[in-house]
């Protein structure tokens, strides 16, 4: 399913579904990239309905938009993150800021990162909407300033804008065995049970303190 249809159908669910009417059945957004779509995963596998899920054991009746792009960097996400929040009917109560990674594969440059990543925070918070930020962490293998550098955005942007912060959100998962698909890159279903399960407690906090 491609980006543009998946968004109509998120619009479209947004618009009918008779449970975003109350303040008590929060709508939350995944933005990010392949690791809140469900990259090769089968539908409803992927972080953005477990958490959902999850939050729904808890007894909070949320609807988790999944607004992850594969392959997306902060740079995408910046171009498209006023189309995907212009086109929900509804304003949502939080988003899941979850961009980073693909700008680590690509080496580049932290302060073009911290820059996107800083200007979705303002955008996102300007139209009254809270945020969570989840962190992501550089290859241990890559130059120590650059890891240093990266790194220190996810911090920094969570003092500076006062959000929430989950600090990695592989958090777990390295070393568990049939957490990772062959690639090496991209959790499975086991491995994102794991991110949810991480994740939660962050979320959770977030609404409530809404």
């Amino acid at each position: 399913m491609s980006f543009m249809t998946r968004i109509y159908l998120l619009i479209a669910l947004v618009s009918t579904s008779p449970a975003l009417a109350s303040d008590e059945r929060p709508v939350i957004v995944a933005f990010g990239d392949s690791l809140t779509a469900g990259y090769n995963l089968p539908e409803g596998l992927g972080y953005a309905p477990q958490l959902e899920d999850a939050l729904r054991r808890e007894g909070i009746a949320a609807t988790v938009v999944d607004a992850g792009v594969s392959g997306d960097t902060t740079s995408g996400g910046r171009q498209r993150l006023a189309f995907v929040l212009d086109g929900l009917e509804q304003t949502p109560d939080l988003l899941l800021l979850e961009l980073g990674g693909n700008d680590v594969l690509r080496a580049i440059d932290p302060a073009v990162t911290r820059e996107n990543l800083q200007w979705m925070i303002g955008e996102v918070q300007s139209r009254g909407i809270d945020v969570v930020l989840l962190g992501m962490r550089a290859p241990r293998n890559y130059d120590p300033a650059y890891v240093e550098a990266f790194e220190a955005i996810y911090t920094d942007l969570a003092t500076q804008y006062d959000v929430p912060l989950y600090p990695f959100f592989l958090e777990g998962l390295e070393g568990v065995d049939g957490t990772i698909q062959r690639d090496g890159i991209h959790p499975t279903f086991k491995g994102i049970k794991l991110m949810v399960g991480g994740s939660l407690p962050t979320v959770i906090e977030a609404l409530e303190a809404d």
